[in-house]
């Protein structure tokens, strides 16, 4: 249990680590197709990409599997894009500590009595990490940033029941596509006319970096660990985020964000620590005794 717990934990941080890196990598994209051009060729390469490497079979999935992956797509796709309007709208700060709303509220709501002091953690840390005071208030980027929240809390509710139902990256390779439908239907026509070779190729590698892996990864780790320690652990993406700004690019942070990343460690300590599940996924070994023995199942 506390093996599977570290796994996840450390499937969670790779999650988190490529995310920042992916983003980062856009930039240059970001400046040529905008930031919905960008996340729609994101999620419609990764589509393409997952359709074809895991060729999913859709005979296996029951109407309720099929559906819930279905949904988890067009959540997926509303993350993206959602966010990328709150960017535009928002100071970075502003919108990352509102559209982190959501999986603390997972975190609060799904956490068991003793385990809830580590979203109050996170919380605080966050605050300190993006400094929201700092920048004006845009009130549509406040409405997209909190759709944003709301997406991301109903992912990581959908990802881990997908995950639970749907064996391998199944339930992936079907909700992939269906983002990169939404996507393509919502931004694809404005930005088609601008489009060259050279981006769609960029796209592809990018796609690879952010969401393929990432994705894959936070899928893994919900089904080791429970939704409440895992919306915990999303805290220290700022944290990542600042010190691969710090590495990179040279941005020395100030007291409150280096005094943010000591509490968002804390609760990912705690969260690391309290969030094993007691039902892991499909694809996890069990443990269970008889007679005495120990033994391992497959569920």
């Amino acid at each position: 249990m506390r093996t599977e717990t570290r796994t996840g934990t450390s499937m969670a941080l790779g999650a988190m680590v490529l995310v920042q890196l992916g983003l980062a990598a856009s930039v240059g994209l970001l400046d040529r197709i905008g930031a919905g051009g960008a996340a729609w060729l994101r999620l419609a390469w990764a589509g393409v990409i997952l359709l074809v490497l895991v060729r999913p079979r859709l005979r296996s999935f029951t109407r309720r599997t099929l559906l819930g992956s279905v949904a988890l797509g067009v959540v997926t796709a509303g993350i993206t894009m959602l966010f990328m309007e709150a960017v535009a709208r928002l100071p970075l700060g502003t919108a990352s500590a509102l559209e982190f709303l959501g999986p603390l509220t997972v975190a609060v709501v799904r956490g068991r009595r003793g385990t809830k002091v580590w979203p109050a953690l996170a919380a605080v840390g966050v605050l300190l990490l993006t400094e929201p005071w700092h920048g004006g208030i845009d009130l549509a980027g406040v409405g997209f940033a909190l759709a944003a929240a709301v997406c991301w809390a109903v992912y990581i509710l959908l990802t881990q029941w997908v995950g639970d139902e749907v064996s391998g990256l199944q339930g992936l390779a079907v909700s992939m596509p269906v983002a990169g439908l939404v996507a393509t239907l919502v931004v694809g026509p404005s930005v088609l006319d601008g489009m060259t070779w050279q981006l769609v190729l960029l796209g592809a590698g990018l796609a690879i970096i952010l969401p393929v892996v990432p994705f894959t990864l936070e899928l893994l780790a919900l089904r080791r660990l429970t939704t409440a320690s895992f919306g915990t652990l999303m805290s220290l993406e700022p944290a990542l985020a600042l010190v691969i700004g710090l590495l990179l690019l040279g941005q020395v942070p100030g007291w409150a964000p280096v005094a943010g990343i000591a509490f968002v460690v804390a609760a990912g300590i705690g969260a690391e620590r309290t969030g094993a599940r007691a039902h892991p996924g499909p694809d996890l070994p069990r443990v269970v005794e008889a007679e005495g023995q120990t033994a391992a199942v497959r569920v």
